[in-house]
């Protein structure tokens, strides 16, 4: 995991808001959310193995999937780049479940925390100015 620095560090703004404004920017709610926090994710490569993560505390109200429902209001955490690396080929301690299938369908990553190649740290730059650029509208 590397931290890059941006300006959205520390910003407050309206939940609903950052997640279309994001979504812009090729950003979606990261599958870790909760309804005290976050994050927005992009995947940086086409193997969806390195990505660039925005974090969020909630401050205000909760967040929901439902955008018309959503009254809350985020805090942004320091954004970071992190690699997942997953094992390639059929995973040898699996075994069939029809009810666990509908839990489990996706492995966990084999290291969570990969190191990350310098070029994808710089991408990540360059993605978060256009992202600090994106709140001064």
């Amino acid at each position: 995991m590397i931290p890059i620095a941006s300006e959205v560090e520390g910003m407050e703004k309206k939940f609903t808001e950052m997640q279309v404004l994001l979504a812009e920017d090729k950003f979606t709610l990261g599958g870790n959310w909760d309804y005290d926090s976050g994050s927005f994710d992009r995947a940086l490569d086409d193997e969806n193995k390195v990505w660039l993560r925005i974090p969020f505390q909630v401050t205000d109200g909760n967040i929901d999937s439902e955008l018309s429902e959503n009254n809350a209001i985020i805090r942004f955490g320091t954004p970071y780049v992190l690699r997942h690396l997953y094992q390639e080929g059929n995973d040898p301690e699996a075994s069939f479940r029809v009810a666990g299938a509908l839990f489990d369908q996706f492995q966990a990553p084999s290291d969570p925390d990969a190191p990350v190649d310098d070029r994808w740290t710089e991408r990540a730059k360059e993605i978060m100015g256009e992202v600090d650029r994106l709140l001064k509208r």
